[in-house]
């Protein structure tokens, strides 16, 4: 965010050192860089895929006559594959993140500046956009800097690896080879995902599954306005002691059966009942019909977008909130408050607004909010995006903990070595026939 110029150093913040590119302030250089987010659709800005790519020229106020060839030699970089006038709605994760880079190299920066940008991606996805970043780098000649979590996939792309350190400095600075051979064992323990180093295991389960506290039948949905269903007909069943991942591409329906499940969507077809275990003398009853606070009660939701269901202005009001809408007395809700902020590493962030927090940072928060009621079944999307190694292994322990204690666990994952570390079952969805793909 600063290489780029959109920090704000002149207000509030505190800085220190200098930061330039080509010896100029990175605000006077915006022209000689490009930037790529995580999440596509931040960027994204038109209906059409060309006029999206066009957009930062116009801005530039090239002429027409020279704005549409290098629209057209930016999408053949990317290897773009429609005309210019497809919808940007109808486009993948990965086509989206295709079409923000031809956006981003139509602008011939020199610099490319990405903040993990497969972090919102399948695993197929993912590897389209690392090869368009392969042979965008080897026929341009850019200098790339590219923010990342799961470094695995990412080395080949590199020549140089920089580890900064929690609060400022440099731990480790040099080719991938060095760094981590070096340094493998120290920046696994701090958190870095060192190539070849697999998640832990969970302690051994100590019960089986047992009672039934969900039941999904033929549940399908359909968004208002679309022409095809996002979820094909789906049937689940959801039981205590147990974890449930479920897996599939972008637009198979994930995220959609996870708000379902969670009682936020009323199916198109079908029901998600309670079983007798999870609401006695309301079982089979259609869970969308239930108030907020039963809800609640029950089923703890994660949603992808941490974002959306922050409510206050610190983070430890935010786990609050529950707790004493439940009727939980200050002192024991402040108690379970401060243990969850230490387990999720957040309790140096208690008083900070949960709207400033890193990527990584809401998503554990979001855990937490989800966790602090004590839920019979917890839903999670995607719940280790843009988590360090620590914090995904502290997340497994935790959720492995509680499917223990008898709660039932659903999420909704791309991270396949997640969930063959913690799921009993695997649900994997396909993209509903008639939906982009």
């Amino acid at each position: 965010m600063a290489l780029a110029g959109l920090l704000d150093v002149n207000g509030a913040a505190e800085t220190e050192g200098e930061l330039l590119i080509d010896g100029d302030h990175p605000r006077a250089a915006r022209d000689r860089t490009g930037i790529v987010f995580q999440d596509p659709e931040s960027q994204i800005t038109m209906a059409r895929a060309g006029d999206d790519v066009a957009f930062g020229l116009e801005n530039q106020c090239l002429p027409s006559d020279a704005i549409w060839p290098r629209v057209e030699a930016a999408l053949q970089a990317v290897g773009f594959p429609y005309p210019r006038d497809r919808p940007t709605d109808a486009l993948s994760g990965g086509e989206q993140q295709r079409l923000v880079i031809a956006g981003v190299l139509a602008l011939r920066p020199g610099l490319l500046l990405l903040d993990e940008p497969t972090a919102n991606l399948d695993p197929d996805g993912a590897a389209q956009v690392r090869d368009v970043l392969r042979s965008v780098l080897e026929r341009l000649g850019l200098t790339m800097i590219l923010v990342e979590h799961r470094v695995a996939e990412a080395v080949p792309l590199v020549d140089r690896v920089v580890v900064l350190e929690a609060g400022g400095g440099i731990i480790a600075d040099g080719s991938p080879s060095d760094v981590f051979v070096a340094h493998g064992d120290a920046l696994a323990e701090a958190g870095v995902w060192v190539p070849g180093r697999r998640l832990p295991a969970p302690p051994d389960r100590v019960r089986a599954p047992s009672d039934t506290l969900l039941l999904a039948e033929q549940v399908s949905y359909r968004y208002p306005g679309a022409t095809t269903p996002a979820l094909a007909r789906t049937d689940l069943q959801v039981r205590a002691s147990e974890a449930v991942a479920i897996t599939g591409p972008n637009g198979s329906g994930k995220s959609t059966l996870a708000l379902l499940l969670a009682g936020l969507l009323r199916p198109a077809h079908g029901a998600v009942m309670a079983g007798e275990a999870l609401a006695p003398g309301r079982g089979h009853d259609p869970i969308w019909r239930w108030s907020a606070s039963d809800l609640a009660r029950r089923i703890g939701t994660v949603f992808q977008d941490p974002e959306h269901q922050f409510l206050t202005g610190s983070v430890l009001d935010e786990l609050l909130i529950g707790p004493l809408q439940a009727g939980l007395d200050r002192g024991s809700a402040t108690s379970r408050a401060s243990e969850l902020l230490d387990r999720l590493h957040l309790t140096h962030l208690a008083e900070a607004s949960p709207f400033t927090l890193s990527g990584g940072e809401k998503r554990r928060l979001s855990v937490a909010t989800a966790l602090v009621q004590a839920p019979s079944v917890l839903v999670l999307d995607e719940p280790t995006f843009g988590q360090d190694r620590r914090t995904a292994i502290e997340l497994l322990t935790l959720l492995a903990a509680l499917r223990d204690s008898g709660k039932a666990i659903c999420f909704a994952t791309h991270d396949h070595e997640f969930a063959q570390a913690l799921a009993d079952r695997t649900l994997r969805l396909s993209v509903p026939l008639g939906s982009a793909t």
